[in-house]
């Protein structure tokens, strides 16, 4: 009797929720792969952040193409970071597609030769759709959430983030171009999508708004895990790491 009772309690999609974790395990990544500011970060939403609070939703219509709302969030789980803009890379999922508690590492282009360290944890993922959260010194504390559904005998796809700045630097960055940004990076990542299925007549609409204006300021102190920061200081330090590998190599050790 009590075990059936707690089947009953079990949420019938509980297999497709990560389990709950304090801080984020090792990645299992490449080496040309930076990791710098996932493991042992805790995951943040936008009650942790500190900016705005904004909801950002990009969409397209798949004109012209057959592909089912299932095919296309199958195929966006295997082959996710191969739609992004040119310049940063997106390291996890390679093998069995995006998974309810994976980690992935992202090394997103900045300036220049800086590569921004930062990753994500896979919170949700079923037949159609699958979410994402950021960890402590991400620019966005953030539910990102992919989906695909039929509209009018056409399949429709759609990038949703809520997300505030994770800290006073990146709210500075957002209302710099920051937002810009952002919103180009999802654009170019929809008709990149749109173009592996053969879709024609692509047009991404991008609807932005601000649902609270106020900045949570007892979160400024999320600058301490500021990636960017990191990043850049790692950069910066690169030829010295490599003159102290030539005088070890040189030195035999």
């Amino acid at each position: 009797m009590s075990d059936a009772s707690s089947e009953q309690k079990v949420p019938r999609d509980a297999a497709n929720w990560a389990a709950a974790i304090s801080h984020l395990g090792a990645v299992d990544a490449p080496a040309e792969a930076l990791n710098l500011n996932v493991t042992g970060k805790r995951v943040t939403s936008p009650v942790q952040g500190f900016g705005k609070l904004w909801q950002k939703t990009y969409k397209v219509t798949m004109t012209g193409s057959e592909v089912s709302p299932s095919e296309l969030i199958a195929l966006w789980k295997r082959e996710f970071g191969s739609f992004w803009p040119k310049g940063s890379s997106f390291y996890g999922g390679a093998l069995t597609g995006i998974q309810p508690g994976d980690v992935a590492l992202l090394n997103v282009s900045l300036a220049g030769p800086m590569q921004l360290s930062t990753g994500i944890l896979v919170l949700y993922a079923d037949d159609e759709s699958f979410t994402f959260m950021t960890p402590e010194g991400h620019m966005f504390a953030a539910w990102i959430t992919f989906s695909s559904y039929a509209k009018n005998d056409e399949t429709v796809v759609q990038i949703q983030v809520l997300l505030r700045a994770g800290d006073p630097l990146y709210e500075i960055g957002m209302a710099f171009g920051g937002h810009r940004k952002e919103d180009h990076f999802w654009e170019s990542t929809l008709r990149n999508l749109a173009e592996r299925v053969g879709a024609s007549d692509v047009s991404v609409s991008t609807v932005a708004t601000c649902l609270d204006k106020k900045r949570q300021w007892a979160n400024a102190r999320n600058i301490k895990h500021n990636a960017a920061i990191r990043s850049g200081l790692y950069t910066m330090a690169h030829p010295f790491r490599r003159r102290k590998a030539r005088k070890a190599a040189a030195a035999g050790v």
